[in-house]
């Protein structure tokens, strides 16, 4: 498994890169978040599928992917849709779009009887929607091998969660759930990009 540094200096090199305008299309990083993400993958085995949203590179270099590969995807524009297959990877741009993926990829798994887990990662401002309850209560309800990941900076694009909702304490905020982990973190890098440049 890759470590602090390791995945500290992947997002460098890709903002790095991003801000030379040698990527040329939408990248999401991460900072900030690295041990959480090193102690949340304790528990993620290599049979185990990952559902991820538009900020997806750690998870993918920590699930295995070579650094090159995850680079390669992300120098084609793909890196808020980053997909291995063979790795059991899937993350969507869409906003709480991989959700229902996840708990039928967990229907599945019960029903075969094979065991293995699934993991979704999603940001708090999704975790407070719909569709987002909607899928942990059925999971929770049918009791199915699933776990969810709320990563938590306080922000909606450039929105401050709390506010929009005018809840000082979000969902699963200071709970103890064994289905929802729920973890903060601050990132110096914005929602998009890498702050030297003009994205769009």
């Amino acid at each position: 498994m890759m470590n602090r540094e390791e995945l500290i200096a992947f997002e460098d090199k890709v903002a790095a890169l991003f801000n030379d305008a040698q990527i040329r299309a939408p990248v999401h990083l991460y900072s900030g978040n690295e041990a959480e993400m090193i102690e949340v993958f304790k528990a993620i085995q290599p049979a185990d599928w990952l559902f991820c949203s538009w900020r997806s590179h750690y998870q993918c270099l920590l699930k295995g992917v070579p650094q090159q590969d995850v680079l390669d995807e992300i120098m084609a524009g793909r890196s808020i849709s980053l997909c291995f297959p063979s790795h059991r990877i899937y993350s969507s741009a869409i906003v709480g779009g991989v959700l229902p993926i996840a708990v039928g990829t967990a229907m599945a798994l019960k029903r075969s009887g094979e065991r293995a887990m699934v993991h979704c990662f999603m940001g708090e401002m999704t975790a407070e929607t719909g569709i987002a309850h909607e899928s942990m209560k059925y999971a929770r309800n049918h009791s199915l091998p699933i776990r969810f990941i709320v990563e938590d900076n306080g922000k909606s694009v450039c929105t401050d969660t709390r506010e929009a909702w005018n809840q000082p304490v979000l969902s699963f905020e200071g709970r103890r759930d064994s289905q929802v982990h729920h973890y903060h973190y601050s990132t110096h890098y914005p929602h998009a990009g890498a702050g030297q440049r003009v994205q769009f």
